[in-house]
């Protein structure tokens, strides 16, 4: 074992080390919203029956809330522990560190593969650290499973590329082991399918190799198989959810509506949020480097049947592009922050490469190892400054809110939450109901003015609503929207009030 292949073994548990930290946290943190429509829907497989298809939300109201999601098989597992362990917030979270975990070791040989050991070495230090790495490394979402399944298969998809005829079992190992990494995960999260990009510049390379033309790939049919094999399933899976949001209220496909183009300063936060807290300061510049000097590395000896590695590091630009052109194209999607989470392992590699370089120009042993210990430190300061803010309980007054109506209230009992669209109210609160407002309330939950929050209240006051929750971050609506509160003081009676939440129970329809 090469000393390199020590530190990367020890680096890997440290950053599992990290994501344990707060396990068990609730959902209360800045993407509480995201992680409680993923839970709900895991306790409403454990509770209503294992119906995998028919994913469901608790903010339906009296309607049953199936809706179109990625294949739920995360929160479905998540259902199947609950039968064993109990509902625990550390059952769903730590699916996200097992698949991290898993990807580690198969990132730093894709890198040695191409760049060597000390520059995989770099970028498993800083793939594994990153700021936003880590937080969603530790969420019950499907994004950083369906990263590590992304770069699991791009590894076993480069081997196959590389791997000679003669050796056909490792071959046809490499080859079913890709489609099917690549397969699930762009069934657990449909953008990434951006793995595509260098995959296509592994396969064009390879087949464009002469005597061969660049169109020969196009009639290979291995890879044809191998893309039937990945995107086959992922093409049923969501005709399906769409179908199931056309079919069921509230006729929500996640994800929808990202696709936009939005104005220069909206770029400009989502890049100031990549520089900051997504890569921190250190790694993007030296990706920035990395991008450029990648071409100057060394090669490693290769035949010419297969793409040199050169040719090979190509893939890591056309990954970079790809996400570059999905940021633009889907801007508004891009609001949450964890969509650039593949920018990680792209900017680790760069980096990576980058260190390797200067290192190649420091001629003195004593201080490239000063270099090292400096650039470790630097990163590790600022991970730490950055990474603090995505652990701040935001949501913890919604958690209150809903524990307390879970207290007063009946079981059957359907809840209007003022909760500008975030469902740990209901979560906690084990209850059914509504966001208020119910338009559109996942997006804009403001009222334009009272007459429109009258309105909305009374139409799900007569759909069965029996309480009406507004929490710290919306109790100021009751002083803006003045003919609203009176309204609201003449048809209920208010039930619990704190300084985080106001619980109103509504008076019942007069028949």
């Amino acid at each position: 074992m090469t000393r390199a292949t020590r530190l990367a073994i020890l680096m890997s548990i440290l950053a599992v080390a990290v994501r344990l930290i707060g396990i068990n946290q609730p959902y209360i943190d800045n993407w509480s919203w995201r992680q409680g429509d993923v839970a709900a829907i895991a306790r409403n497989y454990f509770q209503g029956g294992f119906h995998f298809a028919r994913p469901q939300i608790d903010w339906a109201g009296d309607q049953p809330g199936y809706v179109g999601t990625e294949f739920p098989v995360l929160p479905f597992l998540a259902a199947i522990c609950y039968k064993i362990v109990g509902v625990h917030e550390w059952v769903g979270r730590v699916q996200a560190v097992i698949l991290f975990a898993l990807s580690l070791p198969f990132f730093f040989l894709l890198v040695r593969n191409v760049f060597g050991e000390t520059a995989a070495s770099w970028a498993l230090f800083f793939y594994s650290f990153a700021p936003l790495g880590i937080m969603a490394g530790r969420c019950f979402m499907p994004d950083i499973p369906s990263l590590a399944l992304s770069i699991i298969g791009l590894y076993f998809f480069q081997r196959w590329i590389e791997e000679s005829a003669r050796e056909s079992l490792a071959r046809s190992t490499s080859f079913f082991v890709a489609a099917i990494a690549i397969s699930l995960s762009i069934l657990i999260k449909l953008p990434s399918i951006l793995i595509g990009a260098p995959l296509a510049c592994l396969a064009f390379q390879r087949f464009s190799i002469p005597p061969l033309r660049l169109g020969a790939a196009f009639r290979n049919l291995s890879l044809w198989s191998f893309g039937a094999l990945a995107l086959l399933p992922s093409a049923l899976w969501y005709g399906h959810a769409y179908q199931i949001a056309l079919q069921f209220y509230p006729h929500h496909f996640f994800g929808a509506g990202g696709v936009q183009i939005m104005s220069a300063a909206w770029y400009l936060k989502i890049v100031k949020e990549i520089v900051t807290s997504t890569l921190t300061p250190f790694v993007f510049v030296l990706g920035g480097v990395g991008v450029l000097v990648t071409r100057t590395c060394p090669e490693r000896q290769s035949n010419g049947s297969i793409p040199r590695p050169r040719d090979a590091t190509r893939m890591f630009h056309w990954w970079l592009a790809a996400m570059i052109l999905f940021i633009v194209i889907v801007g508004y999607g891009n609001r949450h922050q964890w969509y650039q989470l593949p920018l990680i392992p792209i900017a680790a590699v760069f980096a990576g490469v980058t260190c390797v370089f200067v290192g190649s120009k420091i001629s003195s042993q004593a201080a490239k190892i000063a270099f090292s210990i400096l650039l470790a430190a630097l990163f590790s300061f600022s991970v730490f400054v950055y990474a603090r803010g995505f652990y701040r309980p935001s949501a913890a007054p919604l958690r209150d809110a809903g524990l307390k109506l879970k207290a007063v209230t009946p079981s059957n009992a359907l809840v209007a939450a003022a909760d500008n669209g975030d469902p740990t109210v209901l979560y906690y609160a084990e209850r059914k109901g509504w966001h208020f407002l119910e338009k559109n309330g996942i997006y804009d939950g403001e009222p334009r003015d009272s007459a429109q929050a009258i309105v909305d209240l009374e139409g799900l006051r007569n759909r069965g609503a029996g309480y009406l929750v507004f929490t710290s971050n919306t109790s100021w609506w009751l002083d803006y929207y003045a003919q609203f509160r009176q309204h609201l003081e003449a048809t209920s009676s208010l039930v619990a009030a704190t300084p985080e939440f106001k619980i109103y129970q509504l008076n019942p329809v007069s028949k």
